[in-house]
């Protein structure tokens, strides 16, 4: 056989398409080459599996090689064709038995030596096998990430020998068991609990609603007075996400990367970019487009703290994915679109100096301090209060100990069952209709709240916002119908609008 082919997978985002690794060997000069748009890394491939396979003892042919990438369009990155590369050779060259080939997929990285190593994108790849209902065989360390995915049959190779003695039926290799997962891990929760929070009731129960509801959040306070600590406690109270969607992380972050900690596979990942960040860095770009921030914190958390310290232009490029859940980077050659649903936290100072009414900042000045926030922006921004610094003598109390993470979590989850038993999803992504259907206010009710968005001038959006928060008030306290104690409430987490309303009066006298 002078012919052969193989399966494997390319990386195009968060899709991996299949790639026929096409092999043919004929008589001539001895030369040899890859087509198929081939990038740097893939030509390279060529050193890489020679001396592969004379190390592990075959015979590289001394003829004409020629390599077919195909799809000839879609464009080849990385070590990943290393091992169907070499394979397809052994097979042309008939060094390797032909046993059912075609109905596995290959990929890993080749040493000189014929070991493999990792590669990136095992995940997606091993769910796009899934779905072709092929066997995947890729290097242990990706082998053992991959078989997260529990539809998908995957085998881990560690040498190239040994697929040998897999293919004539004499030593096979072992199928990779999914390994078993438990609720997420204490190791870091602990570290992070709720009770270590003292005073902020306040501040605690807006937490508490925005988990329940799924909505962004964001603290105004001096320095001090422990913003970042609550934030930063907001994953331990969240519900613990479902297989897929732990798939979808896993998926984010081995396309970038990212370490997976799978002690804490089930924990919604927290992402806080420094404020230097450019707007590549959230959103996602470069030649080969890379998930940003946003999408890292996919089903998760993205804090941004020192909120007015970002650049503006940066903040702005957040309110497209805060609504569409997803961020799309066009290339000349490509379009990809990342998942990007995170639910945002911010914590900013109230003043250029941090601390209201120390006679150091004019009213102008504040009011330029926080125009650095555009108004579309703060808009999306569901519930937004104000954090002040603990009065004398609460840290000598001993009453003040608060509920732990795991009582406050057991609520938010119960209260998340009960939104997607009834709409399908978090009351924070309920659309306009949903809306209409399950945020029904009486005649008084409607009345009250479309007097107070006309006097505190409300968009349409902060609108909508105020409804849903005032559902989710609803959910946690056990009522069907919408009261005007939630609206209220709901009302009462509009802290910018009170702030920038205070300065603009203040400078008019």
């Amino acid at each position: 056989m002078s012919l052969a082919c193989v399966y494997s997978r390319a990386r195009l985002g968060l899709e991996a398409p299949q790639v026929t690794v096409e092999v043919h060997i004929a008589n001539g000069l001895p030369a040899f080459h890859i087509v198929g748009l081939p990038e740097t890394s893939v030509k390279e491939s060529k050193d890489r599996v020679r001396s592969a396979i004379l190390n592990c003892g075959f015979e590289f042919p001394a003829k004409r090689i020629t390599i077919n990438l195909a799809p000839a369009d879609l464009p080849k990155e990385g070590g990943r064709y290393d091992l169907p590369i070499a394979i397809g050779i052994l097979l042309a060259s008939q060094q390797l038995p032909n046993t059912e080939i075609e109905q596995y997929e290959f990929a890993g990285e080749l040493a000189l030596s014929g070991e493999l190593r990792p590669i990136i994108g095992d995940i997606p790849m091993a769910m796009a096998c899934a779905r072709e209902n092929r066997t995947l065989v890729m290097p242990l360390t990706s082998a053992q990430k991959a078989s997260h995915v529990k539809s998908a049959k995957v085998l881990g190779l560690g040498h190239l020998t040994q697929l040998f003695s897999h293919f004539a039926k004499q030593q096979t290799l072992p199928l990779m068991e999914c390994p078993p997962q438990t609720e997420p891990s204490s190791t870091t929760l602990e570290l992070l609990d709720m009770a270590d929070v003292v005073g902020q009731p306040h501040a605690k129960r807006a937490l508490e609603i925005a988990a329940s509801g799924g909505h962004n959040l964001l603290f105004i306070g001096p320095p001090g007075t422990g913003k970042t600590m609550l934030a930063s406690r907001l994953p331990g109270i969240l519900p613990t996400m479902t297989e897929q969607e732990a798939l979808e992380v896993s998926a984010l972050a081995s396309i970038s990367q990212q370490t997976i900690d799978e002690s804490n596979w089930y924990t919604r990942p927290f992402r806080a970019p420094h404020h230097t960040a450019s707007s590549a860095a959230l959103i996602g770009g470069g030649s080969q487009p890379k998930p940003g921030e946003v999408s890292l914190a996919h089903n998760g958390v993205l804090f941004l703290d020192e909120l007015p310290e970002f650049d503006r232009k940066v903040l702005d490029v957040l309110r497209e994915p805060m609504e569409s859940n997803e961020v799309t980077i066009s290339r000349a050659s490509q379009k990809l679109t990342f998942p990007a649903n995170f639910q945002l936290v911010a914590a900013m100072n109230p003043s250029p100096t941090g601390f209201y009414n120390d006679n150091r900042s004019t009213p102008e000045q504040i009011l330029k301090y926080l125009s650095r926030l555009s108004g579309p922006f703060l808009d999306r921004i569901d519930i937004q209060i104000e954090v002040a610094r603990l009065p004398r003598g609460m840290w000598a109390n001993e009453q003040n100990e608060g509920e732990c993470s795991a009582q406050i979590k057991q609520r938010v989850a119960q209260c998340r069952d009960i939104q997607l038993a009834r709409q399908g999803c978090a009351n924070a992504q309920m659309s306009s209709g949903q809306i209409k259907h399950y945020c029904y206010l009486s005649h008084d009710d409607n009345e009250f709240l479309e007097l107070a968005v006309e006097k505190l001038g409300l968009s349409t959006r902060a609108h909508h916002k105020i409804l849903k928060i005032a559902r989710t008030l609803a959910d946690m306290s056990g009522q069907k119908e919408i009261a005007n104690n939630h609206l209220v409430e709901a009302l009462s987490y509009r802290a910018m609008d009170r702030i920038l309303r205070h300065l603009t009066e203040s400078m008019a006298y």
